[in-house]
């Protein structure tokens, strides 16, 4: 077997997509012929101390010059030039998406992660991204030849579709027999937000789109980490407490796969507000359960999800998101022709074994 080493910041438990990442591909490299082993970073990461940066450099030297180093970007980024060449062996960045690109940074910030990120990818053998998208941006950005860039997109897991299953020609037949009963009849839309509170993913935006429609019947489910950004999680909760609509949000918190699984199966709406994804794991999700969608196109989010499977809206802009968003919950045609579409184009979606297989085959091409 090849031995690899997978280093990666703070808790590899935590409930976000990259996370999400990390663990599925470590835990089906060995059926690809890689014996992997997680080293844990310091959780400060992509903001580390120079504690940290010491505690750094002490693993990596520790680190079998036999072996294939595979580093998370949140932390790779983030590392200085000295810290990185403590290693001997070669070394694969995993990467989301380019720290820099995060929202809510300072102009000073952004310029110090640029120049850190740029200088650290000169050092890496190969870098293995998540989205065509991620690769245009580090060829373009970020000086990485083509040729050291493998895309890998997420995995997603085969899911039963969401009700209700039929098709748009069944419903459409089911609605003209039923017109009359249904007359005065109304049913709340469940709309669903997956991600963690932080500023990338726009649900200020989000909030400020649906206050302008509290004249339809709705209600709407957040479901991601309240602690990543404590100061987002507050500041949304007040725009949430002083919007007409703050009976009809809720935020759930971190949710086990069960849990949001449940949530997945009682929507009627995913809507995805981000203003950058480096692949948007949430729609391959939404995709594989056959979901109507309204997305920011931030990113490589538009391309994640095709053309007929959402209507899709440029990100930050709360106008577009609040007429998107209206289409989607007043014409029901509309939302059953989008939901026919991603249940065909979640069919295609790569497996998780198809991710651990690129990322498996490239640590064996650079293996020494």
């Amino acid at each position: 077997m090849i031995a690899a080493v997978f280093a990666i910041p703070g808790d590899i438990n935590l409930r976000t997509g990259g996370y999400t990442y990390d663990r599925r591909v470590m835990a089906l490299l060995p059926s690809f012929n890689v014996a992997v082993e997680h080293l844990a970073l310091p959780g400060a990461y992509p903001s580390p101390s120079v504690e940290d940066l010491s505690a750094t450099a002490r693993v990596f030297a520790k680190v079998p010059r036999e072996s294939v180093l595979l580093v998370d970007g949140l932390a790779y980024g983030a590392m200085p030039v000295d810290v990185i060449a403590k290693t001997s062996c070669p070394i694969v960045a995993l990467v989301h998406h380019p720290l820099c690109l995060e929202t809510g940074l300072s102009a000073a910030r952004q310029t110090v992660l640029r120049a850190s990120e740029i200088a650290a990818l000169r050092l890496v053998r190969h870098v293995v991204v998540t989205s065509a998208a991620t690769a245009r941006t580090l060829i373009a950005e970020f000086a990485v030849p083509t040729h050291r860039i493998t895309v890998a997109e997420p995995g997603t897991d085969a899911a039963p579709r969401a009700a209700p299953a039929q098709s748009g020609a069944q419903q459409a037949e089911e609605r003209a027999a039923e017109a009359s009963a249904a007359i005065g009849r109304q049913t709340t839309l469940r709309l669903l937000a997956v991600g963690s509170i932080v500023p990338r993913k726009g649900y200020d935006i989000l909030v400020q789109a649906l206050d302008r429609l509290a004249h339809l019947d709705w209600e709407l489910t957040i479901a991601g980490d309240r602690d990543r950004s404590p100061e987002t999680t507050r500041a949304l909760q007040a725009q949430i407490q002083w919007s007409n609509v703050w009976e009809r949000i809720r935020l759930a918190g971190s949710l086990d796969e069960n849990a949001l699984g449940d949530l997945y199966a009682r929507a009627d709406l995913v809507v995805m507000s981000s203003l950058y994804e480096g692949y948007g794991m949430v729609l391959g999700e939404a995709l594989a359960r056959g979901l109507p969608i309204v997305a920011a196109t931030g990113g490589a989010a538009a391309e994640t999800v095709p053309d007929g499977a959402a209507l899709k809206v440029p990100p930050g802009d709360a106008d577009a998101l609040r007429s998107a968003l209206g289409r989607a919950m007043t014409d029901a045609a509309l939302r059953s022709n989008l939901a026919d579409a991603a249940w065909a184009a979640g069919q295609k979606l790569p497996r998780w074994e198809d991710t651990a297989r690129i990322i498996a085959g490239v640590i064996r091409d650079v293996a020494p």
